[in-house]
C-alpha cells in the first residue's frame, strides 16, 4: 500500500478553534513615486519596506527574463531601495499565467545569505515588458554588517531549537535548517530559521530562529494551521451527517485479511493521489495506514468521519483543477492527505504543513469536523498559500493566511457564506452556536475564546474601526480574529461580482502579487490588481474591489 507522500515544510497554519501561541501601500503609481507608509515606527521600519511600482510607459524587453527584471531593477533601484540588485537579489521562482504574464520572484540576500520576509516580484505582459513590481526589501542591512562566519554549526542550532519547544524524539519529518538574516528587535540577527514539524497532544509546526553567534533563541513561533500500480474503482459511504458518498477507493490485498478496500484514491491523471489515514486517536501518524474497510461500501459509524474527509479532499481538488488550473496543493501533482481520528475528543483541525487532520469533535461543541466541506476546503487552502504566497503565520499577514483560507472554504462550500455550520454539535446549536465565522455578518458571531475576546467588543469584527490589538502571544497576533474584516471584503465583492469572479481575482492575488509580510492594505492593493490584469482598469469588477475594502476600512 502507498505511503503518505511528504511535501517540502514551508509555513503551516492552526484553523478552526483553539489557542496558539502594518504598513500600507499606496493605490498603483508610476515608477517615479512610491508609498514607503508605514503603520509602526520603530527601529526596523526601514527593514520591513513595502512598494508598489506600476509603469504607465511599460519597458518592453526581448524576453521575460529573471535577467532583464534584474537590469530593470537597477533603473529603479533608488525607489525599491535595492542598490546593486544584481547582487543582492536570488531568483526564487518563475511562473507564466493564463493571461500570458510571467512574474519573477527574487529574494532579497545579502552575501548570498537570505533576508527572511524580504521578496520582490517583477511581473511581465504577454509582450516581454514590465508593468509593475512589487514587494518588501530591507534597507537596513550592508555587506560590513553580515557575515557568513558563525560561531554555531546547524547541527547545535538544531538541537536547540528542539529543546526549546521541547520536541518529542518521533518527528513527522526531517527538520530543516537554513541560514539566514532576521531582522528582529533592534537588530539584524545572522540566524539559523530552524522548522521543525510533530504530532501529539499539541501539535507543532515551529519556526525557531537561532542567533548563529550567540547560539541563543531569538525568536519562535507555532505556525501551525489549525484545519506498486493500483486500480481505482467506485465505492460507497454515508457521511457524518448521513449523506450518502460516492467514493474513488483501491482494492487491496492484504497478508492476514485477505482482499479489502482502501480509502486511496488513483483515478486523477497527474495526482499523486488523494488518501485517507487512520489516526485512531492518537498523534504519532509515523506507522498509520490507509483506512480500509472489508467492502466497498463504508457504512458503519467509525467509518463516517474517514468517508466526508475524502470525499471531501476530492471535491477542493477538483474546484482548484477546474476552476484555477491548479494540479494540487502544491500545482504538481503533491499526494492529498487526511488523518481522521484525530486525538480523543480533538475540537479542531488543522493543516501542518504535509497533511490535513481532523479530530472527531466533543460531540457537545463539535461533531467530526471532516463532515464540513467548507472545512475541508480552508484547510486544503492553507496548503495551497503555502505553496504560492506563503503568508506568515502572524498579525495582519496571518489573519490574511485565514481569510483566505475562509474565503476558499465559502467558495467551495458555495451554500451560504458561513464557516463550520455543518459540523456544531447538537448542544452547541441548542445554545445559539451554529457556525463558527460569517463573511456575511461577522458581528452576528461572539468571539467564544474569553481570551481573545478581551482585546475588543466580543464579537467578530467586521471593519477596521472594531480591530483587535492582540500580542503575539494570543492568537498568534489575532490571527483567527481579525481575519474576518477581510472576509466581510471578500463577501461584498463577492455578492457583486457573483463567486465565479471573487475566486478568479482572489486565486490570482493569493498565487502572483503577495509576499510572506503582506498586510491588509497590500491585500487590497493585490486584489485590485489583480482585478485589473482580468477585467481592465476601469471595469465594474475593479469598482467593485475598491467598494468591498472601503466598506470595511481598509485603504
Amino acid at each position: 500500500m502507498k505511503k503518505k507522500l511528504i511535501a517540502p515544510v514551508v509555513l503551516s497554519s492552526a484553523l478552526l478553534v483553539g489557542s496558539i501561541p502594518l504598513n500600507v501601500l499606496a493605490q498603483p503609481l508610476e515608477s517615479s513615486k512610491v508609498s514607503h507608509v508605514q503603520a509602526s515606527k520603530e527601529w526596523n521600519e526601514k527593514a520591513n519596506v513595502p512598494f508598489f511600482v506600476k509603469e504607465r510607459n511599460a519597458e518592453k524587453f526581448s524576453s521575460s527574463t529573471s535577467s532583464n527584471a534584474i537590469n530593470y531593477l537597477k533603473k529603479i533601484q533608488d525607489i525599491t531601495g535595492i542598490q546593486n540588485p544584481e547582487k543582492h537579489l536570488k531568483v526564487n521562482d518563475v511562473q507564466k499565467d493564463e493571461l500570458g504574464m510571467t512574474h519573477i520572484r527574487f529574494n532579497q540576500a545579502v552575501n548570498g545569505i537570505p533576508v527572511e520576509g524580504s521578496e520582490v516580484i517583477v511581473h511581465y505582459n504577454k509582450n516581454n515588458e514590465i508593468v509593475s513590481v512589487n514587494g518588501r526589501t530591507n534597507q537596513t542591512i550592508s555587506n560590513e554588517t553580515v557575515v557568513k562566519a558563525s560561531s554555531l554549526t546547524s547541527e547545535k542550532a538544531l538541537q536547540t531549537a528542539l529543546a526549546s519547544v521541547k520536541a518529542p524524539k518521533e518527528l513527522i519529518a526531517e527538520p530543516s535548517t537554513e541560514l539566514v538574516i532576521y531582522p528582529f528587535e533592534n537588530k539584524n540577527h545572522l540566524a539559523y530559521k530552524v522548522n521543525v514539524n510533530f504530532m501529539g497532544a499539541e501539535p507543532g509546526n515551529w519556526f525557531v530562529f537561532v542567533d548563529a553567534k550567540t547560539g541563543d533563541v531569538i525568536d519562535r513561533y507555532n505556525g501551525l494551521m489549525h484545519a506498486d500500480e493500483h486500480k481505482t474503482q467506485t465505492g460507497s459511504g454515508l457521511g457524518v451527517n448521513g449523506e450518502h458518498r460516492k467514493l474513488h477507493i483501491t482494492r487491496v490485498k492484504e497478508p492476514q485479511s485477505g482482499t479489502r478496500f482502501a480509502l486511496a484514491d488513483y483515478s486523477h491523471a497527474n495526482l499523486e493521489g488523494i488518501f485517507t489515514y487512520d489516526a485512531t486517536s492518537d498523534w504519532d501518524s509515523s506507522n498509520d495506514k490507509i483506512y480500509t474497510g472489508h467492502s466497498a461500501s463504508f457504512t458503519s459509524d467509525y467509518d463516517r468521519a474517514a468517508v466526508d474527509a475524502h470525499y471531501n479532499s476530492e471535491k477542493v481538488y477538483e474546484y482548484y483543477l477546474n476552476e484555477h488550473g491548479r494540479n494540487s496543493l502544491d500545482g504538481e501533482g503533491m499526494a492529498i492527505n487526511s488523518y481522521v481520528h484525530m486525538g480523543v475528543d480533538y475540537n479542531n483541525a488543522f493543516w501542518n504543513g504535509r497533511y490535513m487532520a481532523y479530530g472527531d469533535g466533543d460531540g457537545e461543541f463539535f461533531i467530526p469536523l471532516s463532515a464540513g466541506l467548507d472545512v475541508a476546503a480552508h484547510e486544503m487552502t492553507h496548503g495551497v498559500i503555502t505553496h504560492t504566497a506563503n503568508l506568515a503565520y502572524r498579525n495582519q499577514s496571518g489573519a490574511l493566511n485565514e481569510s483566505f483560507a475562509d474565503v476558499f472554504g465559502a467558495l467551495v462550500d458555495d451554500s451560504d457564506w458561513e464557516m463550520g455550520e455543518d459540523i456544531m454539535a447538537p448542544a452547541a446549536k441548542a445554545d445559539g452556536v451554529t457556525r463558527l465565522r460569517s463573511l456575511s455578518d461577522p458581528n452576528s458571531v461572539v468571539v467564544s475564546n474569553p481570551q481573545r475576546a478581551a482585546y475588543g467588543s466580543g464579537v467578530y469584527p467586521a471593519h477596521m474601526d472594531e480591530y483587535y490589538n492582540m500580542p503575539l502571544n494570543v492568537d498568534n497576533g489575532g490571527v483567527h480574529v481579525n481575519s474576518s474584516i477581510t472576509n466581510h471584503a471578500a463577501y461584498l465583492i463577492g455578492e457583486e461580482l457573483g463567486r465565479e469572479k471573487l475566486g478568479k481575482i482572489y486565486y490570482r492575488a493569493l498565487s502572483v502579487y503577495l509576499t510572506s509580510n503582506s498586510n491588509f492594505s497590500e491585500a487590497r492593493q493585490a486584489i485590485v490588481q489583480a482585478a485589473t490584469d482580468l477585467y481592465g482598469s476601469g471595469s465594474a469588477e475593479v469598482t467593485a474591489v475598491n467598494a468591498g475594502f472601503d466598506a470595511v476600512g481598509i485603504h
